[in-house]
């Protein structure tokens, strides 16, 4: 339940909820519990009169001093027994696992919304594509830059235009791997507004063209690889920094120097390309043209791992697997007890530790909560299974994603210990 409050009386400690759209506010999520006065104010700043706030998800003692008359009469009623105690917990808990999952998908979604409108006006208003790219970066920018630690989480199946929901992971991860690097504030915007422009050339190939695939024929391959010449020269007519167009012109570039189209080594790959190429890579592993040739999340990583290692930044590489964790999100696991389940969110400061979606026959799974590994010392998982390695009701449960589509927020706290 929430309740709508004057600006003037928020409280640190408030679980509000900002009602418009993601890029209108810094905030990772536009539902969150209040942890600062420089919170507030910024939330004042905003030029909202009133928001709606969730007593139920606050901390009670800052809100208590703003408890309206019939919330404090409320609190004079017999306390509910612990079973019902336990009960509107779990229910709260489960609240706030769906909303950050519904706020995580409509941020997803709004962002490729505006990369469409991005690529809508690049070939008749460069100029500004360029200036809406340097805004959907800052806005990425200014979320990731928060305090508290930021886990990735797999998105529910995502519909729509593959292009954009492409260009979108490779942008939130390699933003993500970004701050994890150290990237000062002009090197993500540069980062960001590449990844976001890596593919720009292909608006100008034929749509059957537009998705790379095994089976082109050798012409066909030409000429989609030709797509990185034209998103360098559709750059430069935006306006682009050198930065930003070395990230367009060098994103299939590889360490080893067997990338396209220069063949360069990685001496000769910009800081931001590295990152980009990888990625980009690893997306293209999970997200085949094919959903066939598609890898698990945990398959595509061990890939890149044993056998590719040559092929990227060590450094970056392992920073990657950090930040994705062993089983990055997306992956289905058998846990150490032998139960089946999927990885939902990585905290790259506890990569082995993720949240998981368990199997449980006696939960539907959209009503249960999602178990913090970290939380359970001894339980851990034993190995990553194939979706036709699943049984049928837990393929039917688990429900892996034929497309892979990643956002972020910020860590919560454990909604379950075990």
């Amino acid at each position: 339940m929430t309740e709508t409050v004057d600006v003037s009386q928020l409280r640190v400690g408030m679980f509000v909820h900002l009602d418009v759209g993601w890029m209108s506010h810094p905030f990772p999520l536009s539902s969150f519990k209040i942890a600062s006065a420089e919170q507030i104010q910024t939330i004042q700043g905003l030029g909202l009169k009133q928001l709606r706030w969730s007593p139920e998800r606050s901390d009670p003692a800052p809100v208590s001093l703003e408890l309206p008359a019939h919330t404090a009469a409320a609190e004079e009623a017999p306390a509910p027994d612990p079973a019902e105690l336990a009960r509107r917990e779990r229910a709260a808990r489960l609240e706030a696992q769906l909303d950050a999952m519904r706020q995580c998908e409509r941020q997803f979604s709004e962002a490729c919304r505006d990369l469409r409108r991005i690529n809508d006006c690049v070939q008749g208003e460069p100029e500004q594509a360029r200036e809406a790219t340097r805004q959907l970066s800052q806005a990425l920018m200014d979320k990731m830059l928060v305090d508290g630690e930021l886990c990735v989480r797999v998105l529910g199946e995502q519909q729509g235009d593959r292009l954009s929901a492409h260009v979108m992971n490779v942008t939130v991860i390699s933003m993500l791997l970004g701050k994890a690097l150290g990237f000062d504030a002009e090197e993500m915007m540069a980062l960001g507004s590449g990844a976001l422009l890596h593919d720009v050339g292909k608006l100008s190939l034929p749509d059957r063209l537009r998705l790379g695939h095994d089976n082109f024929s050798a012409a066909e391959q030409q000429h989609y690889r030709e797509h990185v010449a034209l998103g360098v020269a559709q750059g430069r007519r935006m306006g682009l920094t050198p930065q930003v167009l070395l990230v367009i012109a060098q994103h299939h570039e590889l360490a080893d120097a067997s990338g396209y189209p220069s063949g360069v080594g990685l001496d000769k790959i910009s800081t931001a390309a590295r990152v980009v190429s990888m990625v980009n890579h690893y997306d293209n592993l999970c997200n085949a043209a094919s959903v066939a040739q598609s890898l698990t999340p945990h398959e595509a990583l061990s890939r890149m791992f044993a056998h590719a290692r040559g092929k990227f930044d060590a450094v970056m590489l392992n920073a990657f697997i950090r930040l994705m964790g062993i089983y990055p999100p997306g992956s289905i696991v058998q846990l150490s007890d032998d139960r089946l389940a999927m990885v939902m969110s990585v905290n790259s400061a506890r990569p082995l530790k993720p949240r998981v979606l368990v199997m449980d026959a006696g939960v539907p799974s959209e009503q249960a909560l999602h178990l913090d590994l970290e939380q359970v010392p001894d339980l851990g998982i034993r190995r990553s299974l194939r979706s036709d390695q699943l049984p049928g009701r837990a393929l039917e449960y688990l429900a892996p994603r034929k497309r892979l589509a990643y956002f972020f927020d910020v860590e919560s706290p454990a909604l379950e210990q075990a």
